[in-house]
């Protein structure tokens, strides 16, 4: 219908009757219906279904978690000395032992008067340990002396008949008791002694620790490689104290790596973490090398948990199979744990396999170009496969997925003809003159 007919149509429908405006409106919905109706009918939808064969092979399951690397194979070389580093004994790279030398500081007031203090404790703790042990020696003594003097009047023909036996009647007597209870009270005396002396050396122990933080040389914790060590002579080391607390913090001057194996610690949900066992294999990536894969064991499962922003979840530790530079610590990294494996069984993918109402699993399978609905009993399942154990067999079709395709009718079905398009044109349409009686 173009535009001039519309303009016919408006004035023709001005002059006539309200019962011939209603006719026209009536036939207008009809040709509208007519139009829709015969756009609608030319369309066809079908089903493209999207299939897989059933395979042999093996099946992996696992679950996943991300972390980062720890820094369990590393220690930290700190120190609460001030000062200008007048010397440097090693470099990045170097390897050393636990308490050689790294670096030697011109301590400045404050580091002097912080190393004076430590080491004053630390003569403090060394005395207190040479009081502990002297009074252990003189208990000891007394110990010895209670248990000669017991064992004469034990030995003694009134206590004791002349085959060895005890004699209990006379052992009642307060005289036997006394003895015995000096050289018990002694016993009991010296032994406590004993943990006061240990007591005192691991605070001696501690106090040295502390004297060595201040102390103008500063050492290695413990074995490895150096790395990081930043220091210079000349550099200055200031004291490290934070806003909301006014005690000194160590500064940090290196990282000594060990010879021990990485460790990553993984993230698990509450719904994962009670498939793993201790010793269960896994695979790790880095973010900062992701085409490299590593493996690795599970050696620690933290089931206590950690709670944060409402959400638990647990640490599992993992350690590598191989020591490798590159990786360092705090990197992130992503893990599969593996649970279970399955060699040699019948895998299709896990969008193949339904559940009926019952809850039995079934799976469609294409046959004659049609899909057929066969129950099957399923195994293990991963986040992509799942184990078939009954039901079909390798090479079997399974339909995984369906998608709807709609295809339009026959030629010139698509296409709508409206009663108007002849209006006034005298070749079957309706004509504008057949009102009026012109």
């Amino acid at each position: 219908m173009n535009f001039s007919l519309l303009i016919r149509v408006k004035f023709f429908l001005i002059k006539q009757p309200l019962i011939i405006k209603l006719f026209f409106l009536i036939i207008m919905i009809a040709a509208g219906g007519f139009m829709v109706t015969s756009f609608t009918n030319s369309k066809k939808t079908t089903l493209q279904y999207q299939t897989e064969k059933a395979i042999k092979g093996t099946l992996i399951v696992s679950v996943t978690g991300s972390g980062q690397v720890s820094t369990s194979n590393n220690g930290t070389v700190s120190t609460l000395a001030t000062g200008v580093v007048s010397k440097v004994y090693v470099k990045d790279g170097d390897e050393v032992k636990a308490g050689d030398k790294i670096a030697e500081v011109d301590l400045d007031l404050q580091g002097q008067q912080n190393a004076q203090t430590a080491l004053s404790s630390y003569q403090s703790a060394k005395n207190n340990l040479d009081t502990a042990k002297a009074n252990m020696y003189s208990l000891q003594s007394t110990m010895f002396t209670n248990w000669d003097a017991f064992m004469k009047i034990a030995q003694n023909g009134t206590y004791q008949y002349e085959d060895g036996s005890p004699n209990n009647i006379n052992r009642a007597l307060p005289e036997f008791h006394i003895a015995n209870d000096n050289w018990l009270a002694a016993e009991a005396k010296y032994k406590i002694q004993q943990n006061v002396v240990n007591q005192s050396q691991i605070a001696l122990s501690a106090a040295w620790s502390s004297y060595q933080q201040t102390s103008p040389i500063i050492y290695a914790p413990i074995s490895g490689t150096v790395s990081g060590l930043s220091l210079q002579s000349g550099s200055v080391i200031v004291a490290n104290t934070s806003t909301s607390n006014s005690a000194q913090s160590a500064t940090k001057i290196a990282s000594v790596k060990t010879k021990a194996l990485p460790t990553v610690s993984i993230n698990l949900t509450e719904i994962d973490v009670p498939k793993i066992d201790l010793g269960d294999k896994a695979t790790v990536t880095f973010d900062a090398f992701s085409d490299k894969t590593y493996t690795g064991t599970v050696i620690s499962i933290d089931t206590a948990g950690i709670v944060s922003s409402g959400v638990t979840t647990y640490p599992a530790v993992i350690k590598l199979d191989v020591e490798s530079d590159s990786i360092l610590p705090n990197m992130a990294a992503s893990a599969n744990i593996i649970t279970a494996t399955r060699d040699d069984v019948l895998l299709i993918p896990s969008s193949g396999v339904k559940t009926q109402t019952d809850g039995e699993a079934y799976v469609q399978v294409m046959k004659n170009g049609k899909p057929v609905d066969i129950t099957v009993e399923v195994g293990l399942s991963s986040d992509t496969q799942t184990e078939i154990l009954s039901g079909i067999s390798k090479g079997d079709v399974i339909i995984i997925g369906t998608t709807p395709v709609t295809t339009k009718g026959g030629q010139g079905s698509n296409t709508s003809q409206s009663p108007f398009s002849n209006f006034g044109s005298g070749s079957g349409g309706v004509r504008v003159g057949g009102f009026g009686g012109r």
